[in-house]
């Protein structure tokens, strides 16, 4: 039987020498592979009964977050570049390793105490996960669980979100 891992190529010194470029597009290319990858995420959100909402970030996480939404019955809320939210907003700048960016959520997009699952396709040096963090707790919300479908153990993700619930379909050793 196959596991997400399987579905997911590996590109060696990508973007630069050193890297292995892990490819979500050939997980979600193949039914069995799309299938499998959000059964397994959906697994690691936890109880239904204790989540109010799913937040996905942009885009990756809408990718991945919709369908988990979708399988839970939940409401899907979107975290999206600054800019492209057409309601009232609040926004989260971040570092990133050359310059920052800011992310935004529609002000009534959370009701304060709403327990949510964050969902994004990869946790790397967590800071766009923090960013959303940040902007769920300041509109009340709690964040139940952090999950994404794979993890780059080697960049210390992790170390950003202590003290949250973060699970990972799959997690890789290097960066």
């Amino acid at each position: 039987m196959k596991t997400v891992a399987d579905y997911v190529r590996t590109i060696p010194d990508f973007p630069e020498p050193g890297v292995m470029f892990r490819d979500v597009t050939t997980v979600i290319q193949d039914a069995d592979g799309l299938q499998l990858a959000i059964d397994e995420m959906v697994k690691l959100c936890g109880d239904p009964d204790e989540i109010d909402a799913i937040v996905g970030l942009e885009s990756r996480g809408f990718i991945f977050g919709m369908p988990i939404a979708y399988n839970l019955h939940k409401p899907f809320i979107l975290v999206r570049k600054k800019g492209k939210l057409p309601c009232e907003t609040i926004e989260q700048t971040y570092d990133l390793e050359y310059g920052s960016a800011t992310i935004e959520m529609h002000k009534d997009a959370i009701k304060p105490g709403q327990k949510v699952v964050v969902v994004d396709d990869l946790i790397a040096t967590g800071g766009t996960i923090s960013a959303a963090i940040r902007l769920v707790e300041r509109l009340g919300g709690e964040v139940k669980k952090c999950v994404f479908l794979m993890e780059l153990a080697g960049l210390n993700g992790r170390e950003k979100l202590k003290g949250y619930d973060v699970e990972a379909v799959v997690s890789y050793e290097g960066k």
